[in-house]
């Protein structure tokens, strides 16, 4: 077995050691929101920790009724001019905690005396020395190029932020639960041998998401374009209407993520132009009338609260990118080009 599946399948379990481990570093994190001066919150991340910050910006911004927003880190590196961040409060989202760039920002707002919170998966890294404040991700060792369980404890993480930041012991006991939810998908995802032969030769890829699974969106589309190759793109259904539906021509597969929630009417509401234009619809949700309106049906498992649901939704997702891969006849744990850890600037 791949060390890619290895590690999809420990996702459960990392999860569980997250919650147990870190409620209290969570609980103590969260007192930085409540500063009197915290007018927005800003992230600065990279890679699949950009798609987990997509996730914050959706929690941490209904948590606190402030603005989530991204740091732009070549203010910092290259051209030495960053913004006076009265008012941050500043984050750094790194599996590693390795990235020069995602560091240098977090050091800045510490040398202008901002709150500075650093969520890492190396608690001795730099990113953790320049924060004021540690919450491990907890995800354990990952040998797989393609993040898989220090993707899902990431998220693990905001939501344990989220629960703890608003003492809201209903957000605590859903989120208790997900490991078994977790799990659940998992095993459904795997054991759901859903053929992907037809998608063999194609050449990319469409990724739709909107709300809180606008960043599974995202790293759904990272996971399949890293490990198969596929040129793949992810889009909010009002950002593909804006233009780059022009570009799905007839065979052309979309991918589109609609769990239970508030956000899958908007996200439903692009099949029909998608099937006019005869795209291959490959439906990840738990509604059946979305899935029957697809060529290619991969369920989630019910009873996910959506707040909670990226956690279970990105898996279909990592599975869809591994058999794609292996269809490909491609290296599932040494992709092309890439490596663990990138040292931007």
């Amino acid at each position: 077995m791949s060390w890619l599946e290895t590690e999809l399948r420990e996702q459960p379990e990392a999860l569980a050691r997250l919650l147990d481990r870190q409620a209290d570093a969570a609980r103590d994190a969260a007192k930085l929101f409540r500063g009197r001066d915290i007018r927005y919150v800003l992230i600065a991340s990279r890679g699949s920790s950009s798609n987990v910050a997509r996730y914050a910006q959706y929690l941490l911004g209904r948590a606190h009724r402030v603005p989530v927003m991204f740091a732009t880190p070549s203010l910092y590196t290259i051209y030495g001019q960053p913004p006076r961040l009265d008012g941050g409060l500043v984050i750094g989202i790194s599996q590693s905690g390795a990235s020069p760039d995602v560091v240098a920002v977090l050091a800045e707002a510490r040398e202008q005396g901002r709150p500075t919170l650093a969520l890492t998966n190396d608690p001795d890294s730099p990113l953790a020395r320049a924060a004021e404040a540690v919450l491990p991700i907890e995800a354990g060792e990952e040998h797989a190029v393609a993040a898989t369980k220090t993707y899902t404890n990431s998220l693990g993480a905001v939501a344990l932020l989220f629960a703890e930041a608003g003492k809201d012991a209903v957000a605590r006991e859903e989120l208790l639960r997900m490991p078994e939810a977790l799990a659940s998908q998992i095993e459904l995802s795997l054991g759901d041998r859903v053929s992907l032969d037809e998608y063999r030769d194609a050449v990319g890829l469409t990724v739709v998401a909107r709300g809180v699974n606008y960043g599974t969106g995202f790293e759904i589309a990272l996971k399949i374009r890293e490990l198969s190759g596929l040129m793949t793109e992810a889009y909010s259904p009002a950002d593909l209407m804006h233009g780059p539906i022009a570009a799905i021509q007839p065979g052309w597969p979309v991918v589109v993520v609609a769990p239970s929630g508030p956000a899958r009417p908007s996200v439903e509401e692009i099949v029909p132009p998608l099937r006019a234009r005869g795209a291959r619809l490959i439906a990840v949700s738990d509604v059946k009338a979305v899935l029957r309106r697809a060529q290619t049906r991969l369920p989630l498992a019910p009873g996910v609260p959506e707040w909670l649901s990226p956690l279970t939704a990105v898996v279909p997702g990592q599975v869809t990118a591994l058999r794609l891969t292996l269809l490909r006849e491609l290296d599932l744990d040494r992709p092309r080009g890439l490596k663990k850890v990138t040292l931007t600037r």
